[in-house]
């Protein structure tokens, strides 16, 4: 894990003591479902009680002479344990059932972390939305003037984005948040499956249906997809606030401490950082996503080879995604609003943002399509190489139109707007 990109409640899910503590929740389990089926003595499950989730660097310490991690997290467990306890730990269980069901678990909860972060952000686009309903501004197509919008509008499609990917979320945690407790190669040779099916309810999992020893890895990969495409959607966002920060335009601008300092070398510096910050993380959970894919493919019924991946790739995807979409929420919730510069944008061509507008005018008015749009564009280069009005250039043309400045243009033009109940339900 990146410590600068990881909160306090993902780090948590993904250190070695919960790990530890969850493989020790894991077994208990387990033994108490041979218990039940009388293969193991019931005061077996006293003593594993009893016993505390080895520190990591006991585990560590083992690993050195075992060189097997799974192994000396159970020698670190059952040393604490009388051998006559010891010697029932881990029945007929092979080391992936561990390591996977307790995974599971893990990823089940991530999953919630960062469903709770999305529903927040989530919230936040919807509130500032109905903040600028009506806060119209100019909306652009390839980076030049289009027609005018409105902010909110801008900030409802958002929030639909971000509540597509809470869906993809809930789909891959349901994906994920499943174990096997199935023995070598997956077959219960050795383990009755009725001790899977007990783990897994307790543990709140579904069962893997044909385990292969392992949990199969396309169930990570729709995880981390999901995880990206979120990243993705922040970063149209976040790109969205760079380009609407640039000197020319300032129509927002993220909020900052008294004490910001943009640049080193330049005192007047404002940099949009928070924006891009966001832009880089989703560029990190884009290659998670490869990685994701990559393991997909084991060997047989398991190798190692997706192992030291996981290792880096799981925790580090769910605390960066986790911690962009919370910064994203914050950045948002703070912006500050210009629409002053807003409506100096819109003034800015002189009334050819409603150009689209005169055009149906004249095709109402029976002129032919091609005339009424040659003479508009006519009109329309005048203004954008000499700064004439548009009604004027239009008059020149021999166009008559019921506006004659650009804010007539703007009274009369119907504002774009996202369907309102759709985004009430939203905020529900």
């Amino acid at each position: 894990m990146i410590p600068r990109f990881t909160l306090p409640e993902m780090a948590r899910l993904f250190s070695d003591e919960f790990r530890y503590e969850t493989y020790v929740r894991v077994e208990i389990l387990a033994t108490e479902a041979q218990v039940r089926l009388g293969r193991v003595p019931a005061a077996v499950l006293d003593d594993m009680r009893a016993a505390a989730a080895p520190l990591p660097s006991r585990v560590v310490e083992i690993q050195k002479e075992r060189d097997h991690e799974v192994i000396s997290f159970l020698t670190a467990y059952t040393e604490q344990m009388p051998e006559s306890s010891a010697r029932w730990v881990h029945l007929g269980m092979t080391s992936y059932d561990l390591v996977d069901t307790a995974l599971g678990l893990t990823l089940a909860q991530a999953c919630d972390v960062l469903l709770s972060a999305g529903r927040r952000l989530r919230a936040v686009l919807v509130e500032r939305a109905f903040e600028h309903w009506d806060t119209v501004m100019v909306g652009r197509t390839h980076g030049v003037h289009a027609e005018p919008t409105t902010f909110g509008h801008k900030l409802g499609g958002y929030a639909f984005a971000v509540q597509r990917s809470l869906e993809r979320l809930v789909a891959a945690r349901e994906a994920v948040a499943v174990g096997t407790v199935s023995g070598a190669v997956g077959t219960y040779s050795l383990i009755d499956p009725a001790v899977e099916e007990y783990v897994c309810e307790q543990l709140g999992l579904g069962v893997e249906p044909s385990p292969s020893q392992v949990v199969a890895r396309d169930r990570h990969a729709q995880l981390i997809q999901a995880v990206a495409v979120l990243g993705a959607c922040i970063e149209q966002i976040a790109l969205e606030l760079r380009l609407l920060q640039r000197t020319e335009v300032r129509e927002v601008e993220e909020q900052r401490v008294e004490a910001y300092q943009g640049s080193s070398a330049m005192p007047h510096k404002a940099n949009p950082t928070g924006s891009e910050l966001l832009c880089g993380l989703a560029r990190l959970l884009r290659g998670y996503a490869n990685m994701a894919l990559e393991n997909v493919a084991l060997w047989h019924e398991r190798d190692l080879a997706h192992q030291a991946v996981e290792k880096v790739l799981l925790p580090d995807a769910m605390t960066v995604a986790h911690f962009q979409t919370v910064k994203a929420a914050e950045i948002l919730e703070n912006l500050r609003i210009n629409p002053d510069h807003m409506r100096n944008s819109l003034a800015a061509t002189h009334g050819l943002v409603c150009s689209s507008s005169v055009l149906v005018e004249l095709l109402e008015a029976g002129v032919e399509r091609d005339q009424a749009y040659r003479a508009v564009q006519s009109a329309a280069r005048k203004t954008a190489e000499y700064g004439q009005n548009f009604g004027e250039a239009l008059a020149e043309e021999g166009i008559e139109t019921s506006a004659r400045t650009p804010d007539d243009f703007l009274v009369n033009h119907g504002v774009v707007h996202t369907r309102l109940e759709q985004l009430r339900k939203l905020a529900e």
